[in-house]
């Protein structure tokens, strides 16, 4: 690994992961389902210096944030009445942020959950529903304000610069003449193969890893992104108004959730492939040139020695 990184010297690398939390629930399987199924949530929180836990709350699970002058958030699905949906898909999140002993601080910062009141004016985040990313937005924005973010995001809205990604929009007025060469017709996929290449050239697993990042990051990755593309058309479809058009959009909506469930499944995969270490090579037998290495002599069953009573 030391060689790798110091055949990459421009590479920057990631922020450490604020720890897990630390009690007895963290090794039980249920608390790691838990832990595994808001991660979309927990680790862009954990980038960010904020450290995380799982608890339950009034009627489902919320997520727990420590912030650095002991104050904290709760980043709850629908409470009361609960919700109907897994741990980590709500219909909508609220986040608040409170004080132990200054009640006063209490505020909602986000709140996506659709109001079951129909004269209730709606908050302009409900049409976000369960999406992630403008939730982490919003915290981002309103600790920034506080001070009490520990890893402040870039202008791209990411805590850390990620190596160069591959142009994922199509060129500008490309030349459409006769002599021209035609313009490229699935610019995203090629975006996507040229990862791909990137990904089989690399030398290190620390770059292989940077690459994994492009994909997994859960809040600007190409998954999180895709989900939220299937998402979009979902909510497209519904506009015809037409029975088909609901169909579809169940169908889409589908596929934007099992996307996000991939993005859970591997959300350690990039952490895990950072941590690999190449093997050495297999020593070579001396022998020589062009021959193959001796082997011991055959014995034939008629030529073994005969055993006398």
């Amino acid at each position: 690994m030391a060689a790798d990184e110091e055949s990459t010297p421009d590479t920057i690398r990631p922020a450490p992961l604020a720890p897990l939390p630390d009690h007895r629930n963290v090794d039980t399987p249920w608390w790691q389902e838990l832990w595994r199924r808001h991660a979309h949530i927990t680790t862009p929180l954990r980038e960010r210096g904020l450290e995380c836990d799982i608890e339950f709350g009034l009627s489902a699970y919320v997520v727990s944030v420590s912030l650095p002058d002991d104050s904290y958030l709760i980043i709850s699905p629908p409470q009361e009445p609960s919700s109907d949906r897994p741990p980590g898909d709500p219909e909508g999140w609220t986040v608040t942020h409170e004080h132990p002993d200054d009640q006063s601080l209490f505020e909602v910062l986000y709140d996506s959950t659709p109001s079951n009141a129909p004269a209730a004016p709606q908050r302009p985040e409900t049409h976000h529903g369960g999406s992630a990313q403008p939730l982490i937005e919003a915290i981002d924005h309103r600790l920034a304000q506080l001070r009490l973010l520990p890893h402040p995001v870039s202008s791209t809205g990411t805590p850390h610069p990620l190596p160069a990604a591959p142009m994922l929009h199509p060129p500008e007025s490309p030349d459409t003449s006769d002599t021209a060469d035609p313009a490229p017709v699935y610019v995203h996929g090629d975006a996507l193969r040229t990862l791909t290449e990137r990904l089989n050239g690399t030398k290190s697993h620390a770059d292989a890893a940077a690459l994994l990042h492009q994909i997994l990051e859960p809040t600007d990755g190409l998954l999180a992104q895709l989900g939220e593309f299937f998402e979009a058309a979902g909510e497209k479809a519904k506009e015809a108004e037409e029975d088909d058009g609901f169909d579809l959009s169940y169908d889409l909506a589908d596929a934007a959730a099992e996307i996000r469930s991939l993005g859970e499944v591997l959300h350690m995969a990039e952490d895990r492939m950072r941590a690999l270490t190449p093997l050495a090579p297999a020593p070579r037998l001396a022998h020589a040139p062009g021959r193959p290495p001796s082997l011991p002599p055959r014995i034939h069953p008629s030529a073994q020695p005969q055993h006398t009573r």
